[in-house]
């Protein structure tokens, strides 16, 4: 038996491959799909199926896109009308070499989700595995929130049934291997742990000691955060995404063309650090760090305008691409060649965002009164407490917010590290406000200086 398991990281999205018997299956594959490919050459096998355990809302699943280069065939819940693919139902039974996959319904996070049952039968007749996309995650349970408020309390009560009815009952040994890990946005509080087991989470997970009156009025009170990219996601994993066939070259540009560029209309997409976006930056763009564009690039970016990548070196590009296509954004423009150095050299226009310590901040409170704008989420704000007079709102909601933040003062963005505070001083720039400051090390920093905060 082969079993790998693949991890992209930013997304927290984990896709499987299996193998026995010269075949393999592929379970929620990635856009950039090579990586399946390589790996069954390696083992002299050839991938005959792809698994899609539900619709995906945070990244575009491959499905297609490895079908077209192996030729093998796609299967989904059959719960919802698919543009491609096959549906399968409970019970339904696959076979590669001694690896059975046993069909499971586990609705709930949504209507079309399954489970995949993996058992051994040249070891035991008993399940060994179940890759349960996101029904099931180490110490967390998938959101429940995607058919609206009036929905949340039935796909809760659905999930809930589907853990206990479905998934628990397989065996406390059987291991779980679930669509994503710690730090995924379908879940509110997945645990790092690579691995674990329906006995350890039975005994371990929180929501799976109650009873499902108390998991359901649990479930419904949660209100996670609906990124504005979910939409594209929803619409290209139901009718399928443009085949890229390769990952394309990302072109190098120069100063002219990218100031053609903005005179045409595209989003300019700065990926330094705060510190060096702070310092000087092309006018009109969009600080995300390199590290946070999976999370953040959604909220932001549209799917229309051409982008243009600003970073100090172009390093690692490759990686900051595979981040575009696993989100669907295929509208990269290309690169500055020779980095924001050659803007400088090249005598163009910068425009800076003025930062300072929290020990500034504190003494800048002391005789002025600034607007004070808190991008953290809303977990973090309540847990760690916030600065007297803050204003809060979650940064990927800020677009939709402008008319809470004033013009006429000083504004202060603080964060917990100072990262998210440079996106959104990038944003308000872009909004025309002009007094802004970006804190450096957030609210992290506050709180190690021992300076006072409120809950």
């Amino acid at each position: 038996m082969l079993f790998e398991r693949i991890i992209s990281e930013g997304i927290s999205h984990i896709s499987y491959l299996i193998g026995s018997g010269g075949q393999a299956a592929v379970i929620d594959p990635r856009r950039d799909c090579e990586i399946y490919l390589e790996i069954a050459r390696k083992n002299d096998l050839v991938i005959t199926h792809i698994f899609e355990t539900h619709r995906n809302e945070d990244y575009v699943i491959g499905s297609q896109e490895l079908a077209s280069r192996c030729g093998a065939a796609i299967y989904h819940g059959a719960a919802m009308a698919f543009s491609y693919g096959r549906p399968v139902r409970e019970g339904d039974v696959f076979r590669f070499g001694s690896l059975e996959l046993r069909v499971i319904e586990t609705p709930g996070h949504t209507e079309e989700s399954i489970s995949l049952v993996l058992t051994d039968k040249e070891v035991s007749p008993q399940p060994y595995m179940v890759f349960c996309g996101d029904t099931l995650f180490s110490g967390d349970i998938a959101r429940t929130d995607f058919y609206g408020t009036n929905r949340n309390a039935e796909m809760a009560a659905k999930i809930y049934q589907s853990i206990t009815t479905k998934i628990l009952p397989l065996g406390d040994g059987t291991i779980i291997c679930p669509a994503h890990g710690a730090g995924s946005v379908c879940g509110g509080d997945i645990a790092d742990h690579p691995f674990t087991t329906a006995g350890y989470e039975k005994i371990t997970n929180c929501w799976l000691l109650m009873d499902q009156q108390a998991f359901v009025s649990a479930k419904i009170k949660e209100s996670p955060y609906v990124p504005p990219y979910f939409r594209k996601m929803e619409q290209y994993n139901k009718e399928g995404a443009p085949l890229l066939q390769r990952i394309p070259d990302l072109r190098p540009l120069s100063v002219s063309e990218i100031n053609t560029l903005r005179k045409s209309g595209c989003q300019v997409l700065d990926i330094r650090s705060p510190t060096s976006f702070g310092a000087g930056y092309i006018p009109g763009s969009i600080s995300i760090w390199r590290e946070g564009l999976p999370a953040f690039m959604g909220w932001i970016l549209n799917y229309e305008q051409p982008i243009v990548i600003i970073d100090d070196f172009n390093l690692s590009l490759d990686a900051v691409q595979r981040h575009f296509i696993r989100l669907g954004y295929d509208n990269i423009a290309g690169y500055l060649t020779g980095g924001f150095p050659l803007w400088t050299k090249s005598a163009q226009e910068i425009a800076v965002l003025p930062t300072c310590s929290v020990q500034q901040l504190r003494a800048r409170l002391e005789n002025e009164s600034p607007y004070i704008l808190d991008v953290r989420d809303s977990k973090n704000w309540n847990s760690v407490g916030h600065i007297r007079h803050a204003h809060h709102r979650y940064i990927g909601e800020l677009p939709d917010h402008f008319d809470e933040v004033p013009k006429d003062v000083p504004v202060i963005v603080i964060c917990d590290a100072g990262y998210k505070g440079s996106l959104a001083g990038s944003i308000l720039a872009f909004h025309n406000y002009t007094n802004l400051t970006n804190v450096l090390g957030g609210m992290t920093a506050w709180k190690r200086a021992g300076f006072a905060i409120e809950k």
